[in-house]
Order: C-alpha cells, then structure tokens, then sequence
C-alpha cells in the first residue's frame, strides 16, 4: 500500500519521458508507452526490437525502449493492479520480466487511489479497480494498433496489496465493506496496518475506530445497505467472474480478510499468492494466509522473509522513507533482504502466467 503524494516529481517526468532518456547500450529488448482508456491512464509494456535504455524518473532508474515498436505478433495480456497511493513505476521490474517473457502488461493508474490524487482510497477504489482492469482491457480490444496484436480470449491479472482486491474480484470472490468493519472490530489491534490505513495520528485514529463500534452489536437488516451489499464476484452463477476472459491471476501481499470464505471457495481459475513473512502492513494470517487457506485453487508460488514492500522494485531509499512514513507500522524495507529472492517470485509470476495463458490459439 503506497503512498499518495510522494512521487509527484515522477509524475510530471513521465508525462514527458523522452526528456530523460539516457543514451547506453541495451539490456533487455523491452519497450514502454502511455495509453489512454478512456479517463484511466495506462503504462503498456511490452517486447519489442527497440534498443532499450536507462529513462530517470525523478529517483527512479528503468530500463526500457520508449515508444518502440511493438513486436508484430500476438500476445497475451496481463493487466497489473498497483496498490493503494501507487503507480506503475515501482512495479517496472516485474511488468519488465513479463514482456521479456513474450506478454503486453497493462498497468492502469487507478482514478482517485494512485500517488497523485488519494480522494476515493479504500472501499469505494476496492468497488471501481475491477471495473478499470475491463474498461482497459475492452479500449486494448477496440484499438486498432493493439488489438491486431492481442489474444484476448484469455487475459492474466496482477495484484499487489490493494490491487489483490481488483485480482480476487475478478476471480469471483465476494466482499463487503461490513466484512472490513467485522474484521476491524476483532483484530484492529493485530492488523492494525490495515485497519487504519491513513490513519496515523490520534484523532484519526479514535474517528476510525468509532466508526467500526458505531456497527457494534447492531443487527445486520438494519445496517445501511452500503455496508451490506456484496461486491465483486457474481452471486447466483455457476462462474462468478465478473468478465470471463479473465483467465489467471495472481496476488502479491493481498488485501484479503474482508473477503468470505464461501466466495473465496468459489473460485475456479487459478490463482498464485506471493505472501511475505514479515508483512506488517498486511499481516499474512489475516490476508495472504486467508486466501490459501479458503481457496481451493490458490497456490502459493513464494513465501518471502520480507516485508510488505520488499516486493517492489525499483524502490529507491527515498521513495521508500517517504512511503514508510505513512504507515501505521511496517513500512521500511527488511534489513538484509536478499533482492535475489524477489527475482525468483517475480519469476514464479511470470511462469505461473505463461503455463496458465498460453500457448496462443
């Protein structure tokens, strides 16, 4: 889970990206454009025959072809969903490894819970993130340029922290908001990293808190229907994914305990969970460790001894301070982690993705 507002400087160089490239020799044969679904924003990455080299992104460092021709060939795609306050830039590596492995990955900046604009955070981004991965994954389809290029039939998803709600709602598990609120109110204490999210001093503490109790020992039909109502999955289908063409997924560090067991038992495609032992921001049993143990076709690819954000890269000591610094707890990157052994999950990614979405009909 990111932070809003730490990489605005970012920001305004990737709107004008080709003003940082560096000139060096290439290291990996993959490019990196902007398009645009409607209002979403998206970073595309994807093989190419381009030179690729170093771009600056504020105090990030990516390698990558800008604006290089797209291999003339068909590929599938996989849509990457950033946490929340983020951004695709600090997922470059993986989005990197799943080009070189023959994908177009398509990261949505999510309106309204991304490092610019933190206006719609937490339930209401949990209810629209799914509906961005399809709107992206319908403009890919109806653009000349990109669809001559797609197999869509079968689109993977990527999520990482609150981007594993976008993976498991499209998977077809159910939440609600009252299942957050439920979950608050036994195990703020434990899972306080996710219970109050944003909410770092005193008084925005006691506020958060109180609106958990106020739900406190009232029957269910007389709550609002806001914090009843079932979101994501379809209830009453034998498939309950919201958009059959999704395929294959997989999770890193997911937000998971808001949601039931029963949907998480409904899923049928598969689903591979990146978790991390040390994650205090998520705390695994409560979330990665949820999904394993309700989900029968959930595998775990890796299980880091790091902490919730030792999975990105690039992750400059800045960005990382600025970002630690809005958690309630856990933010900081493991003293001593191995950066090697993200490469392997990464891998895992790639190869549960490849094994589950190709070959291409």
């Amino acid at each position: 889970m990111t932070s809003h507002g730490m990489r605005r400087a970012a920001d305004r160089a990737f709107i004008s990206l080709a003003a940082f490239l560096v000139v060096a020799s290439a290291q990996a044969q993959v490019g990196m454009t902007a398009f645009q679904a409607g209002a979403i924003e998206v970073t595309l990455t994807y093989p190419t025959t381009a030179q690729a080299r170093p771009i600056a992104l504020g105090p990030f460092s990516l390698e990558a072809a800008l604006d290089g021709a797209p291999r003339d060939q068909r590929h599938r795609l996989v849509v990457m969903s950033h946490g929340t306050g983020g951004s695709a830039t600090e997922h470059h590596a993986l989005a990197a490894a799943l080009a070189d492995a023959g994908f177009v990955v398509a990261q949505p900046r999510h309106p309204g819970d991304n490092f610019r604009d933190a206006s719609r955070t937490g339930p209401e981004s949990f209810r629209q993130r799914p509906r961005d991965v399809m709107q992206v994954i319908d403009a890919l389809a109806a653009d000349p340029r990109w669809a001559a290029r797609l197999a869509l039939d079968k689109v993977g998803v990527h999520g990482m922290s609150a981007g594993g709600v976008t993976g498991l709602s499209l998977s077809g598990a159910q939440w609600r908001t009252l299942n957050l609120v439920r979950h608050c109110q036994t195990h703020a204490q434990d899972d306080e990293g996710f219970c109050f999210n944003g909410a770092k001093d005193d008084a925005a503490r006691a506020e958060r808190k109180a609106s958990f109790d106020r739900a406190r020992n009232v029957p269910e039909r007389l709550l609002p229907p806001d914090l009843k109502n079932l979101q994501g999955g379809l209830s009453g289908s034998a498939d309950p994914r919201p958009d059959a063409r999704i395929a294959a997924v997989t999770l890193a560090v997911p937000v998971a305990a808001i949601y039931s067991a029963e949907s998480l038992a409904r899923i049928r495609i598969p689903v591979g969970v990146v978790s991390a032992q040390r994650d205090e921001v998520l705390v695994p049993r409560f979330h990665s460790g949820w999904v394993l143990a309700h989900c029968r076709s959930c595998t775990l690819l890796a299980e880091l001894p790091g902490g919730h954000f030792d999975l990105l890269w690039p992750w400059p000591e800045s960005v990382a301070r600025e970002v630690a610094a809005q958690q309630v707890r856990g933010g900081l990157p493991t003293p001593g982690f191995d950066g090697r052994l993200r490469t392997q999950a990464h891998e895992r990614i790639v190869d549960f993705h490849r094994l589950h979405l190709q070959p291409l009909p």
